[in-house]
């Protein structure tokens, strides 16, 4: 028996572009799990470029999330060519930052709407379209961010998002508790080395500062926020929906480290 209880179940993972990317670490998890594995990718672009280096041998679909009649086919195509789904991973997100960073206040109204879209409607968007072909049990992830609540400012706006997804996936919860055991909960992830955050500013001090803030004074890896989603999807997590489980090794309550604390009021003794 698989230690996740996935083997043999069908997965649907939306968004991956490399291997340092969420959804490439939890879709190789799940099929080391024993567990057959379907992927949705960007643009046929992206689809060329990873042909035959995704783990498993699952289908490759192309979608743009924008756009609603493509998850529309997506749903479609995933019922058809690959069959009902036991669960199904959001890890998409994009921001334009068209005039580059800007005081919140300033934020560009389309830049905003946009990033609302891509990173957050997608998901309830996805949801509904794949609900008439989910098994009874099936788990749905989304990727979010530890925590929504912490003013960074080289994130953006890009926080406020993730809050809207965060309580999306609440709504989803409850709406969709009437088709039976269906559950959608969150991986609430720290800072990870993914090639979309290699492209926020000052992103590599941010993910250098967090070490210093973890106490196992490392940062997370990757493939520690995957093997949370590979519970979440899993029957092993059956109790849990609605939530957002937060994988950050324990930084958001070690910003009193004595570390920390000297390095700033005696930066002469460190």
């Amino acid at each position: 028996m698989s230690g996740f209880e996935v083997a043999d179940r069908r997965f649907l993972i939306a968004g991956v572009s490399n291997r340092k990317s969420v959804g490439w670490h939890i879709g190789e998890r799940l099929v080391a799990e024993g567990a057959h594995v379907a992927w949705s990718v960007h643009s046929e672009a992206r689809r060329e470029q990873l042909a035959g280096k995704l783990p498993g041998k699952g289908p490759v679909f192309v979608c743009d999330v924008t756009d609603e009649a493509a998850i529309e086919r997506l749903a479609g195509d995933v019922r058809e060519q690959f069959g009902t789904l036991h669960g199904a991973v959001h890890s998409i997100a994009h921001a334009n930052y068209s005039q580059g960073l800007q005081p919140f206040q300033r934020t560009v109204k389309a830049d905003f709407l946009a990033a609302v879209d891509t990173s957050c409607f997608s998901f309830v968007r996805l949801v509904g379209a794949l609900e008439p072909h989910l098994e009874r049990d099936a788990s749905l992830v989304a990727i979010s961010i530890s925590t929504t609540k912490m003013a960074a400012e080289n994130y953006g706006y890009m926080a406020p998002i993730k809050a809207a997804l965060d309580s999306a996936v609440v709504f989803l919860a409850k709406s969709l508790a009437a088709r039976g055991e269906v559950r959608v909960n969150a991986v609430r992830a720290g800072l990870l080395k993914t090639a979309s955050s290699a492209g926020i500013p000052g992103y590599l001090e941010s993910y250098l500062f967090a070490e210093t803030a973890i106490p196992r004074k490392r940062g997370l890896e990757t493939r520690e926020a995957a093997d949370v989603a590979l519970f979440l999807l899993s029957p092993r997590s059956s109790g849990i929906n609605g939530q957002g489980l937060v994988v950050d090794a324990g930084m958001e309550w070690n910003f009193f480290d004595r570390t920390i604390v000297e390095r700033t009021t005696r930066p002469e003794s460190t």
